[in-house]
C-alpha cells in the first residue's frame, strides 16, 4: 500500500526552497466544495496544522481547486485532488513547498491533510481519509481540518480508476489528459472560504 500520498516534488529537495509566505489564516474557518456529486464542507484549524491551514487558505481564496479533479479514489483508503486543471498554474506552485507542520491530530475518516513525498515537500495535493490511517501520522502526515458535511458527498466520487491517473501527466497536461483517459473522474465546481 502507498504511503507516499503524492510526489510533487522529489524527497531529496528536503527543506531547501520550503516556503512559508502563504498569509495567515484565520484560526478557524469554512471551505465549501461544490462537487460533481455534491457538497461538502471542511472546517480547518489552524491549531492543528498552522502551515497547513494557510496553504489551504491561499489556494482556496486564488481558485486554485475549481475544476479541479479527484484524480485517486481508493475506497477505504483515501481521496485525493489538488494538481490545477492548468498545467502552467501547477507549474507555477511545483516548487512553493511548506514546511512541515508537527503531526497533532490523527489521520481519522473525514480529517483532511496535504499530500508529500517526504520532508518539506507539501504544496497543493490534499486529501480525505476514508478510514483511520493512523499509520500516515508518524511518517508526517498532519491533519488540517475534517469534513463537518458532507461526508457521503465524498463518498459517492468514482472509484473506478482508483490510481491509475498518471500524476506528472495530470501536472504537464492538466485536465485535457484527465478528460481524454478518464472521463468518469469527479470534480470541483468551485471551492471557497464561507
Amino acid at each position: 500500500m502507498k504511503y507516499m500520498i503524492a510526489v510533487l516534488c522529489g524527497a531529496a529537495l528536503g527543506l531547501a526552497g520550503c516556503s512559508s509566505s502563504s498569509p495567515a489564516a484565520p484560526s478557524e474557518y469554512k471551505v465549501k466544495f461544490d462537487t460533481s456529486k455534491g457538497e461538502f464542507v471542511v472546517q480547518v484549524h489552524r491549531d492543528w496544522s498552522p502551515l497547513g491551514a494557510d496553504r489551504f487558505y491561499e489556494l482556496v481564496k486564488s481558485g486554485f481547486y475549481d475544476e479541479a479533479r479527484f484524480f485517486r479514489v481508493v475506497p477505504g483508503f483515501v481521496v485525493q485532488w489538488g494538481i490545477n486543471k492548468d498545467p502552467k498554474v501547477t507549474a507555477e506552485w511545483r516548487d512553493k513547498r511548506i514546511a512541515d507542520d508537527p503531526v497533532k491530530e490523527s489521520n481519522r475518516p473525514g480529517t483532511v491533510s496535504f499530500a508529500t513525498s517526504g520532508a518539506g515537500t507539501r504544496t497543493t495535493q490534499l486529501f480525505v481519509n476514508l478510514a483511520s490511517n493512523a499509520r500516515l501520522d508518524a511518517i508526517g502526515f498532519s491533519p488540517f481540518g475534517e469534513v463537518i458535511e458532507g461526508m457521503e458527498a465524498v463518498a459517492r466520487l468514482y472509484p473506478g480508476y482508483s490510481e491509475e491517473p498518471e500524476q506528472q501527466l495530470i501536472e504537464t497536461q492538466g485536465n485535457a489528459y484527465l478528460e481524454k483517459f478518464y472521463p468518469n473522474l469527479d470534480y470541483i465546481k468551485t471551492a471557497h472560504v464561507e
